[in-house]
C-alpha cells in the first residue's frame, strides 16, 4: 500500500468513518462525552476519531457501534467505494459541519417544493457572496484642534 504524501494527514477512509460515527451520535442526540463514557475513553479521543486524526481499531469500532445502537456494517457501509469517487466522503464531511444536520432536518421538514427551492437558492447565493472588506478610517495623526 502506498504511503500518503504527508503522514500527518488523516486518511480519507478514517475521516469518512469518523464522520459516520459523528452523524450517528448526533442522530441519537448523544454528546461526545456520553459516547466516550459508554465506551470507556475520553471525549477528546472521540473527537479525534470523529475527525479521522486517530484511527479506530476494530475492537473499538465494535464498542462504538454497540454504544450507538447500530451494527459495524451501518458505520462502515460503502466506505471503500467513497475512496474512489471522493464525492460521498465530501458529502459526509459537509454533514459534519456545525449546524449542517440541523439545517438538513429543517429543510427536510419543509413540504413545499417552492419553499425548498427558495432555501436552496438563498444558500447558493450566500455561498457565492464574498464578504465585504470593512472600510477603515484613515489613521489620525496628532490631535484635532478646535
Amino acid at each position: 500500500m502506498a504511503k500518503d504524501k504527508d503522514e500527518h494527514t488523516p486518511h480519507p477512509l478514517d475521516i469518512a468513518l469518523g464522520s459516520r460515527v459523528r452523524l450517528r451520535r448526533k442522530e441519537l442526540g448523544m454528546s461526545q462525552d456520553q459516547l466516550a463514557r459508554s465506551v470507556g475513553i475520553t471525549f477528546q479521543q472521540v473527537q479525534k476519531y470523529e475527525h479521522g486524526t486517530n484511527r479506530i481499531s476494530f475492537s473499538r469500532l465494535v464498542e462504538i457501534s454497540e454504544a450507538l445502537d447500530c451494527s459495524v456494517g451501518d458505520l462502515i457501509g460503502n466506505l471503500d467505494k467513497s475512496k474512489s469517487s471522493g464525492s460521498l466522503s465530501r458529502q459526509i464531511a459537509h454533514l459534519t459541519e456545525p449546524g449542517a444536520s440541523d439545517l438538513l432536518e429543517a429543510y427536510a421538514s419543509i413540504e413545499s417544493p417552492k419553499r425548498r427551492r427558495a432555501i436552496l437558492n438563498l444558500a447558493r447565493q450566500l455561498a457565492n457572496d464574498q464578504p465585504e472588506q470593512p472600510v477603515r478610517a484613515p489613521a489620525r495623526r496628532g490631535h484635532a484642534r478646535a
